[in-house]
């Protein structure tokens, strides 16, 4: 017996082994995929139904939070009468402003979240994980140390540079990851946005701005009046186009071959997603600060429930984006009261614990 007495059984068990390796590995790839595509659960109608009477009910609850005193008798006064008193004047230039930009920031911000995990085709990042808030801040100070008299809309227009140049970055850094590696993506994203912080603090460390730096780069809203919000509705506008697009993104979202053979340009429709998610994140770093996880989370939730057809998700998703920033809000103002936790530390414990579960959670059966 030699130890080559039997070549063609040894060929013949590689060949039919090769075909069951690959299809194992295929399907491997296949179920370890950070973006396959998922039908809904629930019908949207409930789902944003159920959204709306939520939302509505936070809303009253945020107006009615504070340290200032207040009555809803007080403003049913001022209605009647048609003359302003304490209550109407809270409710118009601190309650109903707040509020307003609350909801503002957590549409806006998941939305964001949702157009950039369709364009990287990734459900583990958001814009804080591709670089996108922390370049807004970068540029933010850099536009405030060398136009300091600058208007807010020349620094927001450099935020939104900043933060497309960050962005573009980024792309070109994942552009050699296999698509397999969803992991690194995210990691990639962290290590990245660590580096830009770092630069931000050291400039901001030099120049004696860090207390400057720090109220762009934690979230919060205690500052929030009439006239100092009002750059947020551009986040809205751009959250209908956003929905307008909503086909063209997620034929983009299933893959580059079926988007060139329906016709759709996958380089404009991709650079339209990257511009929109700048400028969003850029408005919301300039008006409030940086908010993490809400667009990472509230996605993967939204698509958890109701799949990925972007045009009917996307209104799920704005309305929980906006309830999920509402609470963490009332929660920050509430459990040491009369004094107020910033929102970014309430979401940003929240969203560890919800993403941590988003992650170990075992992947529902197709």
């Amino acid at each position: 017996m030699s130890l080559f007495s039997n070549p063609v059984s040894v060929a013949d068990k590689t060949s039919a082994s090769a075909p069951a390796a690959s299809s194992r590995w295929q399907q491997s790839a296949n179920n370890n995929s950070s973006y396959k595509q998922r039908r809904a659960a629930i019908p949207p109608w409930l789902m944003n139904t159920s959204s709306l009477i939520v939302m509505g009910f936070l809303i009253l609850l945020s107006l009615s939070i504070g340290v200032a005193d207040f009555s809803w008798s007080g403003i049913l006064q001022s209605l009647i009468s048609q003359s302003a008193n304490s209550d109407s004047s809270l409710m118009l230039v601190s309650r109903l402003p707040r509020t307003i930009a609350i909801i503002l920031t957590g549409v806006s911000m998941a939305v964001a979240g949702m157009i950039i995990q369709v364009v990287l085709k990734n459900r583990f990042v958001e814009p804080s994980m591709v670089g996108a808030t922390q370049s807004a801040a970068l540029g933010l100070l850099v536009v405030s140390l060398l136009f300091p008299a600058s208007a807010l809309i020349i620094k927001m227009g450099v935020a939104t540079i900043t933060a497309m140049l960050g962005m573009m970055l980024f792309m070109l850094l994942i552009h050699r990851i296999p698509p397999t590696d969803f992991l690194m993506v995210p990691l990639i994203g962290i290590v990245f946005g660590g580096i830009i912080t770092a630069i931000t603090t050291f400039i901001a460390y030099q120049t004696e701005t860090l207390q400057m730096l720090s109220v762009w780069q934690f979230g919060d809203f205690s500052g929030v009046l009439a006239g100092r919000y009002e750059l947020l509705w551009l986040t809205g506008g751009l959250c209908i186009i956003a929905y307008i697009i909503a086909d063209k993104l997620t034929i983009v979202g299933l893959g580059d071959n079926i988007a060139l053979n329906l016709g759709i340009s996958k380089r404009h429709v991709t650079w339209i997603g990257v511009g929109m998610v700048a400028m969003m994140s850029a408005v919301v770093v300039v008006t409030v600060g940086v908010i993490p996880f809400i667009g990472l989370i509230v996605p993967n939730i939204v698509s958890r429930i109701m799949g990925d057809k972007l045009r009917r998700s996307l209104p799920a998703v704005a309305l929980l984006g906006a309830s999920a920033v509402l609470l963490c809000d009332i929660i920050g103002r509430s459990i040491r009261y009369p004094f107020e936790v910033p929102v970014a530390t309430v979401f940003g414990v929240v969203g560890t614990v919800v993403f941590l579960w988003l992650l170990l959670r075992a992947p529902a059966e197709s």
